[in-house]
């Protein structure tokens, strides 16, 4: 079922043009009629071990992709939802091979299937965070196997290799058709990192890799300070710098820590754990601070935990969430597991990130789906073969565009290429542009929380005004251009106030 205004219109006018075209742009038009009734698809992409699969875990709610290194990291997979868990690894000839699910719930190390002849590992489960969202696992970037990095800058948009007989191009293509990007950091973003996601804009034809659809983690902030020590103060000015850099390209990086997360979120801390903790929690306050200095501490010191025990928390927490699991069993011994959890899951910074998530990907969804549904259209009437149904599917387009609802994507194409820098705007005309584009609350783009229909209204039609003799003198023709779209924008967004 398709969500949406806009992606309904899209929907319906691919119904409407499949009876007006020959057998093979109908067939494509069907495809992006399908497509627009899936999730939202986000691609989750970063170097390797970056830990892109912990993120996908805590995403999905079940701990299912693999994050030590196999085969079945070196391909794309997939995470959908559906009746039954069930993996398929899709072969390059469109052959599948179904698995099950290994004895811990997860995707098996080995496929029974060579990684060069792989497309996909289509992976569907019955986790209802899958409902509205499918998430693509991406191989890592700058891997030590060149064919998993060509694969995997393949699969962000474009490569320094062409396509070949050795390039997994169904693995590409599976994830270049992603609608938005999690990019996933360390501690310091390189030059091979701005070089992906520029090749994920470059790939997406009207919604690119922007602040609009791009979003990059921090994913293991814990790793900034030794032992247990707390990593929010350096983690979140560190993320704020990586933001700045990357500005034009993210709309914001978002510091986690990604194991405390994947931890709670997926439900792996029993009443044992929490015991367990609890015993340790009681131990002398010097003794717990030299434990905690060391992973090989924590192993060694004599405890009344098991080594086993502990190993598994080291596996469940590391150090910084076992001390901050501690520290609140210390103050409150009667702590329940489940509130445990709730605070863990607080101090990873998750619910930040599902947040962040919410308002830039799900929020702006049929819009970003409605665009890339378009400017697949778009490149369908510029390609196929037959002249009449070339011509019958610009019109069909230039007939939805036509309808004032449709005026958001040319904001948002606007806004994207002023926020990558392809057009230069003053930054408040930038700041204002943005606004309009992303949001529908007249009050937040106009910035006069306080006013009533009548003020709204003035003010839009003010900018209006403004938008237009910036168009007409004092910008080059990239701007004016801009400027025009905004100028319409700000005429619609009056006519939507007064009614």
């Amino acid at each position: 079922m398709v969500s949406g205004p806009l992606s309904a219109s899209v929907a319906t006018l691919c119904d409407q043009m499949v009876a007006r075209v020959g057998k093979e742009a109908g067939g494509q038009l069907i495809q992006i009629r399908d497509r627009l009734g899936e999730p939202l698809r986000v691609a989750i992409a970063g170097r390797l071990k970056a830990g892109k699969s912990t993120l996908v875990n805590a995403l999905i709610g079940r701990r299912v992709a693999p994050t030590a290194v196999g085969e079945c990291t070196r391909v794309v997979t997939r995470f959908r939802y559906g009746t039954a868990d069930r993996v398929d690894v899709v072969c390059r000839d469109g052959s599948r091979r179904s698995l099950p699910l290994d004895d811990d719930g997860m995707i098996p190390q080995r496929l029974g299937v060579p990684a060069s002849r792989v497309a996909y590992v289509d992976v569907t489960l019955t986790s209802e965070k899958l409902r509205d969202l499918t998430v693509v696992d991406t191989p890592g970037l700058a891997s030590t196997d060149t064919l998993v990095s060509a694969r995997a800058e393949e699969a962000v948009g474009t490569s320094t290799a062409p396509f070949d007989a050795d390039i997994d191009a169904d693995s590409a293509g599976e994830v270049a058709a992603a609608e938005a990007v999690v990019y996933v950091f360390t501690q310091a973003v390189r030059a091979d990192d701005l070089r992906a996601l520029e090749a994920f804009r470059d790939a997406s034809a009207r919604l690119a890799s922007t602040p609009i659809n791009a979003l990059g983690v921090f994913g293991k902030a814990d790793t900034l300070v030794a032992g247990a020590g707390d990593p929010w103060p350096v983690a979140g000015p560190l993320a704020e710098q990586q933001a700045s850099l990357l500005s034009r390209t993210v709309s914001d990086v978002v510091p986690v820590v990604g194991l405390l997360a994947e931890t709670g979120e997926s439900g792996r801390l029993t009443g044992a754990d929490r015991d367990a903790l609890r015993q340790l929690a009681a131990l002398p306050p010097a003794e717990l601070k030299i434990m905690l200095a060391s992973v090989d501490l924590f192993r060694s010191r004599t405890a009344p935990v098991g080594a086993e025990q502990r190993e598994r928390l080291l596996q469940l927490l590391d150090l910084y969430g076992i001390g901050f699991a501690l520290a609140q069993l210390e103050a409150d011994p009667r702590l329940s597991t489940g509130e445990l959890v709730r605070r863990l899951v607080a101090a990873s910074g998750f619910p930040r990130l599902r947040n962040t998530l919410e308002e830039t990907f799900r929020w702006r969804s049929d819009a970003i789906k409605a665009g890339w549904a378009l400017s697949r259209l778009e490149r369908l009437a510029g390609h196929t073969r037959d002249e009449r149904d070339r011509e019958r599917l610009r019109d069909g387009v230039e007939r939805l565009l036509r309808d004032p609802a449709y005026h958001r994507l040319r904001l948002l194409d606007a806004a994207q290429r002023v926020a990558t820098g392809a057009v230069a705007l003053p930054v408040e005309w930038e700041q204002e542009l943005t606004r309009l584009a992303t949001s529908e609350d007249p009050r937040w783009i106009l910035r006069l929380p306080d006013a009533g229909v009548e003020e709204l209204a003035t003010a839009a039609v003010a900018a209006a005004n403004r938008w237009r003799v910036y168009a007409v003198a004092g910008a080059g023709p990239a701007q004016s251009r801009v400027a025009q779209v905004a100028q319409r924008g700000f005429h619609i967004l009056a006519q939507q106030v007064r009614r």
